[in-house]
């Protein structure tokens, strides 16, 4: 496609001295945005509901372009000023190469759709465990490729030893962290009097990006990096802007058995009391109110077209053929003709989820009539 020519005349060709000190025009011309910025508070434990945004809220930042290309156009992007500008730790990464990005088996078969191409990337190796103790000093944070959520370097400072963790939302460079997973350090444990009082170890360990067992996460904190079994690794609320909250706890005598944890979708489920959780927020909320203004960028991001199946002809889908839009009076149903949206079950009755208390909310396909 031909791109509109910047504006760039030599000395002799100007009329006049004025039109030749106008500046050129660039391609990604930022307009500031006039919108605020919703900033997490400082305390850990005073995360409110509103630490993320909301697609009705109206409060968060983007980047618009002037439209020098029809991709800047529609372009809308999180500001995020404070992100590493340079490489990633080179020895913490490793290439992803082969199979990865095309969405087929070891046998070759595509078994996801509409994956392939997109740009080079290499895998960033993010600690989910979080079992060193001490403290740990955050160098920098950093934009991956394979995650919404940005991450964070962090250094111990014992052993000078590097590692990646997910970031959490107003996190910067020079914060000091630490986890509590392999048990609380004896200094914390003599500053309280030699004994364990659960309101005071809150009140010194509860801070942003801190990792604990959930046990020892107050009521109602809002934690991310979730993690569901005792010595692994987190597995719940790793994309940008994620959390859970920690609405219960479940005690025999001085021990507790298990600890309910809610998930954004409504689901509240047990976690074990050893799993791992950290506290706030995780980085980037604004993420999912991005627009990528064209195609090309979908292809960088390792997602190929997809077409409707009412768009199609009937020899290539159950939904295509007709006159005008519609497919035929059937009930929605994949290209493969297996009902699609709710309508084809493949969890048995007999196997139910143990952990699961509450389950989420399924409209089965159907539009949800409440204005929630």
């Amino acid at each position: 496609m031909l791109q509109p020519r910047l504006w760039q005349q030599s000395s002799r060709q100007c009329s006049s001295l004025s039109r030749c000190l106008r500046p050129v025009r660039t391609y990604a011309t930022v307009v500031e945005a006039s919108v605020q910025s919703s900033v997490a508070t400082a305390d850990a434990v005073a995360f409110s509901p509103s630490a993320a945004p909301k697609r009705k809220q109206g409060q968060f930042a983007l980047r618009t372009y002037k439209p020098r290309t029809p991709g800047t156009r529609w372009l809308r992007r999180p500001i995020n000023d404070h992100l590493w500008k340079g490489k990633p730790l080179a020895k913490l990464t490793f290439a992803k190469v082969g199979h990865g990005k095309g969405g087929r088996n070891n046998r070759g078969q595509v078994t996801v759709r509409h994956r392939g191409g997109g740009h080079r990337r290499r895998i960033r190796t993010v600690d989910f465990k979080r079992m060193e103790p001490g403290k740990h000093v955050v160098d920098r944070i950093e934009y991956d490729p394979n995650r919404s959520a940005h991450l964070a370097l962090l250094t111990r400072v014992e052993t000078g030893e590097k590692s990646y963790i997910i970031a959490a939302d107003g996190m910067s460079a020079g914060d000091e962290i630490q986890s509590y997973r392999s048990g609380i350090p004896g200094d914390l444990l003599r500053s309280m009097g030699g004994v364990m009082d659960p309101g005071m170890l809150a009140a010194k360990t509860a801070f942003r990006g801190n990792c604990l067992p959930v046990q020892m996460v107050p009521l109602g904190t809002q934690v991310y990096n979730v993690g569901s079994t005792k010595g692994k690794g987190a597995v719940f609320c790793r994309s940008a802007g994620t959390f859970a909250t920690v609405i219960a706890k479940e005690e025999s005598g001085k021990k507790v058995k298990s600890v309910t944890v809610k998930l954004q979708s409504g689901e509240a489920r047990t976690v074990d009391p050893q799993a791992c959780a950290t506290i706030g927020v995780a980085s980037n909320p604004q993420y999912h109110f991005r627009i990528l203004g064209k195609a090309g960028r979908s292809r960088w991001l390792n997602i190929r077209p997809t077409v409707r199946g009412l768009a199609m002809n009937a020899a290539d889908h159950p939904h295509g053929g007709g006159r005008g839009k519609s497919k035929g009076n059937v009930d929605p149903v994949s290209i493969w003709g297996t009902p699609a949206k709710g309508g084809y079950k493949t969890r048995h009755k007999r196997n139910p989820n143990k952990n699961l208390v509450q389950d989420r909310v399924r409209n089965q396909g159907k539009r949800r009539t409440s204005k929630n």
